[in-house]
């Protein structure tokens, strides 16, 4: 049986909070790839939370291992071949804006590549499309 998010997250934050919509191409390959950290970071953590109960240092360590730069260029690299030409410009822009931060712990290339997948995530939760995340990252995850 197929099932449906029937819950649109980003109406309900904007009806609940009384906020306007923005158009998507106001946003900056950065300010998409911050909020697209944190759903696909959300996305993780349900899936880890959702095997069963376990200490809180060991549920950080399982996510922290799939949210990080590394873990997430090798995702992208996998996704390519499943991406519209509209997902793979969100992710070009977002792995070529300039960042004034690093990660500790990836290349610099794991690292731009890990900012276009976190900028597609986020492009793809504002445009309201959280199934075709969850396809994504299900399809990643599932070839990773």
């Amino acid at each position: 049986m197929e099932q449906s998010v029937d819950m649109d997250l980003v109406q309900s934050i904007y009806d609940t909070f009384s906020m306007q919509e923005q158009p998507l191409g106001q946003y900056s390959p950065l300010a998409l790839a911050y909020i697209g950290d944190g759903i696909y970071d959300l996305v993780i953590r349900t899936l880890v939370v959702g095997k069963g109960n376990a200490r809180a240092n060991q549920l950080h360590k399982t996510v922290s291992s799939l949210v990080k730069a590394a873990a997430q260029a090798e995702m992208i690299q996998i996704l390519q071949p499943y991406l519209t030409e509209e997902e793979k410009n969100v992710y070009h822009r977002g792995r070529n804006a300039k960042s004034y931060t690093k990660a500790k712990n990836a290349s610099v290339i794991e690292y731009r590549m890990a900012t276009g997948f976190e900028a597609l995530m986020g492009y793809l939760y504002l445009n309201h499309s959280m199934e075709r995340i969850l396809e994504l990252v299900s399809i990643g995850l599932q070839k990773g």
